[in-house]
C-alpha cells in the first residue's frame, strides 16, 4: 500500500489526537455494525470498546441490561431495541436527543456513508435550556408509535410500506441498486393460539420478530403487516443472496424454542421473495412475493420460493 504524503498522514494523526482529546461521544461503526472506533468520552458512556466483534445492537443490550448507556423508554427491552434498530442507518443523516442512564442529555447524530459505514457524535446538551424538551420528547414519543408495532418493536404496516416505497424510489435514482422483498408467514400458527391460548401466540410471535432481526443487516428493513405476516427488504441483494439470507432465518427458527414452560415446540415460517426491478410499483411487488409465498405454502411449508420479476 503507497504511504502517504507527510502533510495527509501529520493531518490524519493530529485529527485522530484531537478526537481523542475531545470530550464529545464520536464512535464510527462499520457496514456490519460493528464498533471499530471510540473516543474516549463514547467508551465511558457506553461501557465498550472497538473490539472488531461488539455491534451496536449488542453494546445498547449490554448496557441497558445493566442499566447504564441509553435509557430505555420501554419497560419490553426487546421492543425497545427492535424500534431503534428499525429506524438505524435508513437515512444519509438524522439527529435526536437522547437521555443516558447517569443524567446527562445528549444530542446525537448519525452520518451514514453509501458504503454503509456510520459516523455517530453525540455533544451533551444538558446544561441547555430545556424549555420545550417535554413537548418535543413526546411528539418524537408519538412519532415512533405511529411507526411502530406495539406487539414486537418492529415498524408496523403503514412504516414498512413507506420504506419499501422509499426502496423502490432509490432502484429508480440509482442504476446499481439492488432490492429483494420477502414476504413471510408464520405455519400453522392458529394451532398455537388455538391450543396454547393467545398470550403464548404473542410470545411466539415476538420471538419471530427477534429472529428476523437478528438475521438482517443495517441497511435492511422488516415490519410486521399484519397478524403473523411480516415483511422483509434486503437492500443491495439480487435474489440468490437474499435466498441465503432467507434460510438461514429459517432455520434459526427450526432451533428455536421460545415457550420455556413448553420446551418442545418448536415452529416455522414460509416465506416468499422476489427481486425488484426499476420501475415496479409496491402493489407490483408485493403480489409478487405474495404469489412466492403461496407457492412455499403449497409446497409443504418452512421453506421459501423465489418468484423472479420476469415470470409474473
Amino acid at each position: 500500500m503507497d504511504t502517504l504524503p507527510h502533510d495527509q498522514a501529520q493531518l490524519l494523526e493530529q485529527l485522530l489526537a484531537l478526537h481523542e482529546a475531545s470530550p464529545q461521544l464520536l464512535a464510527v461503526f462499520d457496514e456490519r455494525d460493528v464498533l471499530r472506533y471510540a473516543t474516549p468520552a463514547f467508551r465511558a458512556a457506553f461501557h465498550t470498546a472497538p473490539d472488531g466483534q461488539t455491534t451496536w445492537l449488542m453494546m445498547m443490550r449490554a448496557n441497558a441490561l445493566a442499566a447504564r448507556g441509553s435509557v430505555v423508554s420501554n419497560p419490553d427491552l426487546e421492543a425497545w431495541l427492535a424500534a431503534a434498530a428499525s429506524r438505524r442507518g435508513k437515512l444519509p443523516f438524522r439527529a435526536f436527543e437522547a437521555d443516558l442512564a447517569d443524567g446527562r442529555w445528549i444530542w446525537m447524530s448519525e452520518t451514514l456513508l453509501p458504503s454503509g459505514w456510520m459516523y455517530c457524535s453525540a455533544s451533551d446538551i444538558t446544561a441547555l435550556k430545556t424549555r420545550g424538551r417535554a413537548l418535543r420528547q413526546e411528539r418524537d414519543r408519538a412519532l415512533r408509535a405511529a411507526q411502530s408495532d406495539a406487539m414486537t418493536g418492529l415498524s408496523n404496516r403503514a412504516h414498512v410500506l413507506q420504506l419499501l416505497d422509499e426502496q423502490l424510489q432509490r432502484l429508480r435514482e440509482q442504476p446499481r441498486a439492488r432490492l429483494a422483498v420477502v414476504l413471510l408467514d408464520l405455519d400453522r400458527f392458529k394451532q398455537i393460539n388455538d391450543g396454547l391460548g393467545h398470550e403464548a401466540g404473542d410470545r411466539v410471535l415476538c420471538d419471530f420478530a427477534r429472529q428476523l432481526q437478528l438475521s438482517t443487516r443495517r441497511g435492511d428493513a422488516c415490519g410486521r403487516l399484519g397478524g403473523e405476516e411480516f415483511m422483509l427488504l434486503l437492500a443491495d441483494v439480487e435474489a440468490p443472496q437474499g435466498l441465503l439470507i432467507v434460510e438461514r432465518l429459517l432455520q434459526r427458527l427450526r432451533e428455536a424454542r421460545p415457550l420455556a414452560e413448553h420446551p418442545m415446540l418448536a415452529y416455522s415460517a414460509s416465506a416468499g421473495l422476489t427481486p425488484a426491478r426499476p420501475g415496479d410499483s409496491a402493489r407490483e411487488v408485493y403480489q409478487r412475493a405474495d404469489r412466492a409465498l403461496y407457492q412455499a405454502k403449497a409446497a409443504g411449508r418452512a421453506r421459501c420460493c423465489v418468484l423472479a420479476a420476469e415470470a409474473a
